[in-house]
């Protein structure tokens, strides 16, 4: 089968999607690819943090930092990569951001001191903070409020099979070769995706599935952020991404070592084991709540939000669990529960903040989003370094149930008022 690359360019440099119901899922397949480098290129690190410990002789402070400085880089980026996203062709955004972060990932096989890494860290962060706002703009130019979560949602998929992959491979691969080479192999086949997609990817009509704009997108950026932020609504779920974040980024970065020295497990089965198992069910998760989030707006406006509030409150015991079983076992069922529970609230993270905003300001939308998101989540590696040293990891991660419980209150709130007013 091949996807046909002809259609008609229209003044802007964007094109009519030429075979309408069947591109648009092709678009989505091609930047399910993307995305998975996206999340296999940032994971990889996190597997291999016990040889880095060892042969740089740093300590687990030292280690949060080669972690947010990915996230300090990717907040403070995201904003402004949201705002080119609104302004100019989010294709080529895609193809540049790709390119660079996979030749970033190739040279941090090259970093040979604590500093060299933290750099290759921190400019894997400025190219990926360009790929989400332009790649969720793109999704909902061809996907409208029908099948918007379910596009979302496959999408979505690839950041648990990217994180899965670059978590396991990367562990497997230490083992075997050292911990370079995996970071070579990620970044080389990222850099060939996007010649790839230089060809199959097109640019599609901006709006095209929506009401007629009510804003200029040719603004500066400070009234376009100010724009999305003065949304209530908007405020709200950006406000709560923060919390989730920060949970997640707890699991992604702590939760190999945590199985490495709590329950003695191999390197490669160490990062194997903290991603497979919640991964693979935030697929069944995510999956469900995106067909779950498409019927639920039909009858109810805030039905996406709803959505996502479900899948936090179902999720608290499970993080509970996660922190204070002593049996692996146990712990398995937790990881696997907060895994599809995750699934439901992220099958809508973007679906419904583009619910919510201008179509206009979708792109930096979803970077404030991103950026706020993960400048919170960038707190996490360095707040359970600290509260492990005092009260332990298995406390710290127990905790964060109380976090999950908090933001679940906030988005019934959020769509409660968003199904008790008008449109």
């Amino acid at each position: 089968m091949t996807i046909s690359t002809t259609s008609p360019s229209r003044a802007d440099g964007s094109q009519t999607p030429a075979s309408g119901g069947a591109y648009r899922w092709w678009v989505v397949a091609m930047l399910w690819f993307v995305c998975f480098f996206n999340y296999a290129d940032r994971q990889a690190i996190f597997s291999v943090f016990p040889v880095l410990k060892s042969e740089m002789r740093l300590s687990d402070m030292e280690l949060g930092v080669v972690a947010s400085s990915f996230m300090w880089v990717y907040a403070l980026v995201g904003p402004v990569a949201g705002w080119l996203g609104d302004r100019f062709s989010r294709k080529a955004l895609i193809l540049a951001a790709v390119a660079f972060w996979s030749a970033i990932t190739a040279a941090t096989a090259l970093a040979g001191s604590y500093t060299a890494l933290v750099v290759c860290r921190a400019l894997g962060g400025l190219g990926e903070a360009f790929y989400f706002p332009a790649a969720m703009s793109m999704l909902s130019d061809y996907h409208g409020p029908a099948t918007r979560s379910r596009a979302m949602a496959l999408h979505q998929s690839a950041v648990y099979a990217g994180s899965i992959a670059g978590g396991t491979l990367s562990g497997l691969i230490a083992e075997s070769y050292g911990w370079r080479h995996s970071f070579v192999w990620f970044g080389l086949l990222g850099v060939l995706l996007s010649l790839a997609l230089a060809k199959l990817l097109r640019e599609p009509t901006r709006g095209r599935l929506a009401a007629p704009a009510s804003h200029t997108g040719d603004v500066h950026f400070l009234r376009a952020a100010g724009d999305v932020l003065r949304l209530p609504a908007a405020s709200m779920l950006i406000a709560v991404f923060v919390g989730a974040n920060f949970v997640a980024v707890i699991f992604l970065t702590w939760l190999p070592s945590f199985l490495y020295s709590k329950h003695h497990l191999s390197l490669a089965m160490a990062g194997f084991s903290a991603t497979v198992y919640m991964q693979i069910a935030s697929v069944l998760g995510v999956m469900a709540g995106g067909w779950m989030a498409d019927a639920a707006v039909r009858r109810r406006r805030g039905g996406r939000i709803a959505t996502q509030m479900l899948g936090l409150l179902a999720g608290a015991p499970f993080l509970f669990l996660a922190g204070w079983s002593a049996a692996l076992s146990a712990l398995i069922v937790a990881m696997i529960g907060v895994g599809i529970c995750k699934g439901v609230y992220d099958s809508n993270i973007f679906a419904s903040l583009h619910d919510v905003v201008p179509v206009e300001r979708r792109a930096v939308a979803t970077g404030l989003m991103n950026s706020i998101g993960w400048l919170g989540g960038s707190l996490a590696p360095l707040a359970i370094a600290t509260g492990a040293a005092r009260y332990g990891m298995s406390a710290c991660i127990s905790a964060t149930a109380v976090i999950y419980l908090v933001l679940a209150a906030a988005m019934a709130y959020t769509a409660w008022r968003r199904s008790a007013t008008r449109a």
